[in-house]
């Protein structure tokens, strides 16, 4: 019974260490969005903002092309038409972050 107990509880404890991770780089990438993007998105990133589109839920790939090229991925169709954002490739490390905000 004993092991049983143990094994389970490695496997709650292993669950409980991602999920964390999860929550730590969420809460990165949410100082860096309120930080960086909030001036033309939302506050909160479902909804529009002033001059940028809703970004919840926005792709690694779309963050990855959009902040660092200020394009598009390939097959990507714009939410809107506008070509305001510029790249800011000093947020590249940030990215990952972003997105586990992004996703939440």
């Amino acid at each position: 019974m004993r092991p049983a107990l143990a094994a389970l509880a490695a496997l709650v404890l292993a669950g409980c260490g991602a999920g964390a991770g999860d929550d730590a780089a969420a809460a990165r990438g949410r100082t860096v969005y309120l930080a960086q993007c909030t001036a033309c998105h939302a506050t909160d990133p479902a909804q529009p903002g002033p001059v940028g589109p809703p970004v919840k839920g926005a792709s690694r790939a779309l963050l990855e092309a959009r902040i660092l090229h200020a394009s598009y991925p390939p097959g990507y169709t714009p939410k809107r038409t506008s070509a305001v954002m510029q790249a800011m490739p000093q947020l590249a490390s940030s990215i990952p972050d972003l997105a586990a905000y992004l996703a939440k």
